[in-house]
């Protein structure tokens, strides 16, 4: 079976790995750019993700060039603590938590993806493609029995499926991130939000040093229209930033001190894109942001889309029916992505943060007065089994590794 992936991205290369992985050999991987660079700044791998990337045999190169989170800490504006939780191996899980630099995390798997063999093709700009052919803007062409669209955000080939869509909706906040070289804070290993209703501010580490790297993202509500809508290229001075932050220094935590000494700083108004009805028509399917891109809450974007890649090329090489595969693909992973998907719109369990600017809004002493920590972790539960990473029901699901002779 010839399968044509459009995108480099981490979904598409998990993709391209999970499929070789599983016994095909006949794998394209297709992207517009002229060169794949590690761009972009940190982001969080889960769990369930990283199950999936150590049964791909990563295990090692994660650890190596990621840091593994140890606490989930959500804070109000003052830095008073609201909610705090064990991750990854201390929360139970027998898989890490790790934060790393997508561009490395993307570099690491094209470097995998080249080694098993696939085909990786640049400058392959997508233009059209019909039941069995792609069309790019070179005026190359390339067959396929399968096409996967794992092209992002403003997807070509969703936006062939669904050509009355328009751009993706923007909920009225923009986001800041950038990266700092700054001492480490609280456990060393926490990734910590901040927030007053309106703003939030979020910091984790994503690589060692003295002083290690820290990410950090800074959220706000903008008037007008997004400029640039969905381009993560676009930088914006440091002041633009700390004008809205400028008095959030907490004893364990310098904000403004973040921002200030941050190399760049990128600008990218908060969109994502309403869930559809279906993935697959004949023979083209969506996979990762292609299919259903969503906030950033939760640290979800990456980790579903290796998901969706790794039970992609679990269905595919579990029947020679390729429309009873992507059948069973969509059953899976179409429901769960679209709850989630509406749920990070409610904030995910990012809400605690709300709920106690609503209930304390100039602070509290006592956090059981206002949000009852029976409330918080059922808040912190709910989420995790609707995002697939329940600690018990992960570790006891069955495994998406299979293999066949294709």
């Amino acid at each position: 079976m010839r399968i044509l992936i459009i995108g480099g991205g981490i979904g598409g290369l998990t993709a391209a790995l999970s499929l070789r992985a599983a016994g095909f050999t006949e794998i394209t991987v297709a992207e517009s750019v002229a060169e794949i660079r590690p761009l972009g700044v940190g982001i969080n791998l889960l769990p369930h993700a990283v199950r999936e990337l150590t049964e791909l045999g990563l295990a090692r190169h994660l650890d190596e060039r990621a840091r593994a989170t140890a606490e989930l800490a959500y804070h109000n504006r003052f830095g008073s603590l609201i909610w705090s939780e064990p991750r990854g191996l201390a929360a139970g899980y027998r898989w890490p938590q790790y934060s790393i630099h997508r561009g490395e995390l993307q570099m690491l798997l094209l470097r995998e993806v080249e080694a098993s063999g696939v085909r990786v093709l640049t400058g392959r700009e997508l233009t059209g493609f019909g039941t069995s052919e792609a069309e790019f803007a070179d005026g190359s062409t390339l067959a396929f029995d399968l096409l996967v669209g794992a092209d992002g955000i403003r997807s070509t080939v969703r936006g062939r499926l669904y050509p009355d869509e328009g751009p993706p909706p923007w909920n009225g906040l923009v986001l800041w991130r950038g990266t700092t070289h700054a001492a480490p804070f609280l456990t060393g290993r926490s990734m910590i939000m901040a927030g007053d209703g309106e703003r939030k501010f979020v910091a984790y580490p994503i690589k060692d040093g003295d002083p290690p790297l820290i990410n950090w993202i800074a959220e706000r509500p903008v008037a007008g229209q997004a400029a640039d809508r969905g381009d993560w290229n676009r930088r914006v001075p440091a002041e633009e930033v700390l004008s809205h932050f400028a008095e959030w220094r907490f004893d364990w935590l310098d904000v403004p001190g973040l921002i200030a000494g941050a190399s760049a700083i990128y600008e990218y108004p908060m969109v994502d894109r309403d869930p559809l009805p279906r993935w697959t028509h004949g023979r083209v399917t969506l996979l990762g942001d292609a299919a259903h891109a969503m906030y950033p809450v939760g640290s979800n974007g990456a980790s579903q889309a290796i998901l969706d890649a790794r039970v992609l090329a679990f269905h595919l090489a579990g029947t020679d029916d390729i429309d009873q595969a992507l059948a069973a693909y969509e059953h899976d992973r179409r429901p769960p992505t679209t709850a989630l998907c509406l749920a990070n719109r409610e904030l995910g369990p990012e809400v605690v943060m709300k709920l106690a600017h609503e209930r304390a809004p100039d602070g509290f002493t006592d956090i059981e007065r206002i949000l009852p920590r029976a409330e918080l972790a059922a808040i912190a539960a709910g989420y995790k089994r609707k995002a697939g990473f329940d600690p018990e029901l992960l570790n006891q699901r069955p495994s998406y590794t299979c293999s066949t002779n294709r």
